[in-house]
């Protein structure tokens, strides 16, 4: 039995204020279900000449502040967020029938943010963020495997990997999260919140 919630739509909608809350709860979900990385996001940034770009990034940490992944800042979408901070996130649970679409702004993290995750990641991905150029092109395979041969040798104590400062996360601070989910003959159930001047979150629901 399909039940619902007070605004007449499924129950996993639930009746909360605070979609942070109710991402999180989709999210666990999904961690169940997903059979690799549910937290896979499309991630949509534009140009200074609005040329649009998208693509996969992995989410690594949320809370009401906002969503945040790592790159390097001198890649693609890295280049493209110092000249246009807009963006959007789009994360699809295939074996929920979900979707979440998030819009905002985003901001780098703090340095000790971002040396704490760094230091986290195994030693093969360190070492990745120093001999990777992200977004430029390689003359060969070659020319990447001999750079990362060059880092290993440069800091070949596991324990010891400083952060480059080209590496860094961003947080994208929501101003809109629609919550998704499929519906028979293609009339899906859509549920916006919205952030107001001061900070409080509106609901809508939205025509499929």
């Amino acid at each position: 039995m399909n039940e619902k919630n007070r605004l007449g739509i499924n129950s996993c909608f639930l009746n909360l204020d605070d979609p942070i809350k109710l991402f999180e709860i989709w999210m666990e979900k999904a961690k169940q279900t997903e059979p690799n990385d549910p937290n896979a996001v499309a991630l949509a940034t534009s140009s200074k000449n609005n040329v649009p770009s998208v693509r996969m990034v992995l989410l690594k940490d949320f809370n009401k502040d906002g969503f945040v992944f790592y790159t390097n800042l001198n890649s693609r979408k890295g280049n493209e967020l110092k000249e246009n901070p807009n963006a959007s996130m789009c994360f699809h649970w295939k074996s929920l029938l979900r979707q979440v679409r998030i819009t905002g702004t985003l901001s780098l993290v703090s340095d000790d943010v971002a040396d704490e995750y760094y230091s986290s990641r195994a030693y093969e991905s360190r070492i990745g963020a120093w001999a990777s150029n992200q977004s430029q092109e390689l003359k060969n395979r070659d020319e990447l495997i001999n750079s990362i041969k060059v880092y290993k040798n440069k800091y070949s104590d596991e324990t010891k990997v400083p952060r480059p400062k080209h590496w860094s996360g961003w947080n994208l601070n929501p101003q809109s999260i629609e919550f998704w989910l499929d519906g028979e003959n293609r009339i899906h159930e859509r549920l916006l919140y919205t952030k107001s001047q001061n900070g409080l979150w509106n609901k809508a629901l939205l025509s499929p």
